[in-house]
């Protein structure tokens, strides 16, 4: 190499362990280098808790909508109101399970969408 050539390659040499210390990577244009494989993680504009406790909010008053649907409004209540003449656990309980007005809408809804298959079922057949 001649000097100049060899003066310029030591400053891309340094250039690079520079960038390299401040945790950057070198990457040939048209290779799979680094970027490729590691893809830098999204970033999520929510609460990481909000997704799976929405979830379980609309898993759990559409299982008590179920429940109520299953055995009646009368006998689901005074299942409840067993519940809370317990101690501990079975208040708690009472309260999580207490029929809502979310939970009687979703039983409703759920109960015409019932009615509403059944009948397209009857009209088939």
């Amino acid at each position: 190499m001649s000097g100049l050539d060899y003066v310029e390659f030591q400053k891309r040499i340094a250039r690079i362990e520079r960038a390299r210390a401040l945790g950057r990577g070198f990457e040939a244009e048209g290779t799979l280098g680094r970027s490729f494989y590691h893809k830098p993680a999204r970033k999520s504009r929510r609460l990481p808790l909000v997704q799976p406790l929405f979830s379980i909010f609309v898993l759990g008053t559409t299982l008590k909508a179920l429940m109520i649907l299953n055995v009646g409004i009368p006998d689901y209540l005074s299942r409840v109101e067993a519940l809370a003449s317990g101690d501990g656990f079975g208040r708690l309980g009472s309260w999580v399970m207490q029929a809502d007005p979310i939970t009687l809408a979703t039983a409703d809804a759920i109960k015409a969408m019932m009615a509403g298959s059944s009948a397209r079922i009857a009209k088939a057949a």
